[in-house]
């Protein structure tokens, strides 16, 4: 496989902004227009592994479109990402494991691999402190978005299931009771709490980033990016969630 290109374009970058060759990279993605520049979705990923030689790749490989209340039966290795061609790839080619969830699941390669994606399943929210998400706050992470910007980033759901749980989460249901099948044909019995779908205004948090040197962006052949440390932004939302616990909705959502 021909990954030069792709690598000229996406190494460089990774170097640039900071990310260590032993740390975490999160990946969002929408890859249509890098598609239509002759860039291969294997050979972006090869890029971003040869990077990530003694690190670990994490993509988002959410489902909750297709695994409801009325359809409860997830599957590790059957039930697809509904989050781009760029995930269900990484999914079915180079990830090792992949988060216990039925709705918010993330597939991993790498060093670190199985130890972010073990215990998804242990809690009764999407993105809590035991989900991949909550666990990759004790490496150095970093999160890049290729085509899309911060309204595509689940992270932000961490510090909002943290701080204000109740605002951003629909109630327990105990009827709501989810079957997730792992890739040894283990059935994990998961209670799950839904986030209320509300309008919220992620991207403000990317200028104060940017400003403050945490936050990169460009583009590649005219396909924006964004590259972010975890931490630092998590640490903006938590502060101005603690400050206002609806600091995550538009302005003219919060007043309800």
């Amino acid at each position: 496989m021909t990954v030069g290109r792709e690598r000229s374009a996406l190494i460089p970058i990774l170097q640039r902004c900071g990310v260590p060759s032993d740390g975490v990279l999160v990946v969002h993605s929408a890859i249509a227009s890098l598609s239509r520049r002759g860039f291969g979705a294997e050979a972006i990923i090869e890029a971003f592994r040869d990077h990530l030689r003694d690190g670990t790749i994490v993509m988002p490989t959410m489902s909750w479109r297709g695994v409801t209340p009325q359809n409860p039966e997830w599957d590790e290795l059957q039930t697809p990402s509904e989050t781009g061609v760029l995930t269900e790839i990484f999914r079915t080619r180079f990830a090792s494991t992949r988060s216990i969830h039925p709705t918010h699941s993330v597939a991993a390669w790498g060093k670190a691999a199985n130890a972010l994606a073990a215990r998804h399943h242990l809690d009764n929210t999407p993105v809590s402190a035991n989900s991949p998400y909550g666990l990759m706050r004790a490496y150095d992470s970093c999160i890049m978005l290729i085509g899309v910007g911060l309204e595509c980033c689940t992270a932000i759901h961490l510090a909002e299931e943290l701080v204000a749980p109740d605002v951003y989460l629909r109630p327990l249901n105990p009827g709501e009771v989810y079957r997730c099948k792992d890739r040894h044909g283990k059935v994990h019995t998961i209670h799950a709490r839904r986030h209320w779908r509300l309008d919220r205004d992620f991207p403000q948090f990317g200028p104060p980033l940017v400003a403050e040197g945490h936050m990169h962006t460009g583009e590649i052949e005219g396909c924006r990016y964004a590259l972010v440390t975890l931490n630092h932004l998590l640490d903006k939302v938590t502060t101005a969630l603690r400050a206002d616990s609806k600091a995550t909705l538009r302005q003219d959502a919060r007043v309800a």
